[in-house]
């Protein structure tokens, strides 16, 4: 199977590159090789390819700078995927894009399901939603992955913020009323390319909205703290942590109190199961313990 990804710097893009196996040859395009912006260079982009499915890995995820740049945060999560559903629309062509908890507003109690209403709080959240409306109305056979707190050995994510601020600090403040479920790039991309092969198969229940996430609830003070044993036993930096609350550490973008997604449609329809998120928290501490210090 032959996979076009749009992204090749991002967390998703790279683990969608390691996690292909021998079956799935993937084309990655970073944004030297396709302006994004340019809805023509996106379906020439897919034309060139001829690929058996499209992935979108590519995203605008500066979720706080979004609030001053809302147009950016559009052109890239709801204009350029719009863009890619209806080139694959037009060609045939499987799509699978990856959207978020943000399209929530946090305020139910439970894990969210896909039939939930969506009311995004943020610049980000509704530039998502948007992606989300316009790819479920291109009439390209597609899936969206909503995904959460997402992270991995490579880029700018949780993981690697707590690791760095911990190489010099004691202590770290970190919000711990905030509710999500972590995400390991791995096995996002597992997911993602599950969902495009069911797609490519011609399995109707592959299509529609999906949500994937780590197995197991966390706010991000839980979060802060298994990273810091899991990096306490490889030598990594660690350090203590100090729960506080959102008050205490406002940001320009507000973020939901709940962002749990429930993973059971997922599971029911294509088998991907959600891997405990302190299973896989401890893989992504092995990758990073083996780069070079």
């Amino acid at each position: 199977m032959k996979v076009l990804v749009f992204g090749k710097s991002g967390q998703l893009a790279q683990a969608l590159a390691e996690c292909a196996g021998d079956d799935v040859s993937i084309v990655a395009l970073g944004r030297g090789a396709c302006d994004l912006t340019q809805t023509s260079a996106i379906a020439m982009a897919i034309a060139d390819a001829a690929p058996d499915a499209v992935i979108n890995a590519a995203a605008y995820t500066a979720v706080d700078k979004a609030e001053s740049e809302p147009e950016a945060a559009e052109a890239l999560n709801a204009l350029a995927p719009a863009a890619m559903a209806a080139a694959c629309a037009a060609r045939g062509v499987p799509f699978v894009h990856v959207s978020t908890d943000y399209v929530f507003d946090g305020a139910k109690s439970a894990p969210y399901i896909e039939s939930d209403p969506i009311a995004p709080q943020s610049a980000y959240g509704r530039s998502k939603a948007g992606g989300e409306r316009d790819v479920l109305a291109s009439g390209a056979r597609a899936a969206i992955l909503r995904t959460s707190w997402v992270y991995s050995a490579h880029g700018a994510n949780f993981v690697k913020t707590m690791l760095r601020l911990a190489a010099t600090r004691d202590e770290i403040g970190v919000v711990a009323d905030q509710f999500g479920r972590p995400t390991w790039a791995r096995d996002l991309a597992d997911a993602c390319l599950a969902s495009a092969k069911a797609l490519v198969a011609g399995k109707d229940e592959a299509a529609g909205v999906f949500h994937y996430a780590g197995g197991g609830d966390a706010t991000w003070a839980d979060f802060a703290e298994a990273i810091f044993a899991e990096a306490a036993r490889r030598g990594l930096p660690n350090a203590r942590v100090k729960r506080i609350t959102t008050a205490d550490y406002p940001t320009p973008a507000k973020r939901p109190a709940n962002s749990r997604l429930d993973t059971t449609k997922i599971e029911a329809a294509l088998g991907i199961r959600a891997r405990p998120w302190r299973e896989a928290l401890a893989l992504c501490m092995d990758e990073i313990a083996s780069q070079p210090r």
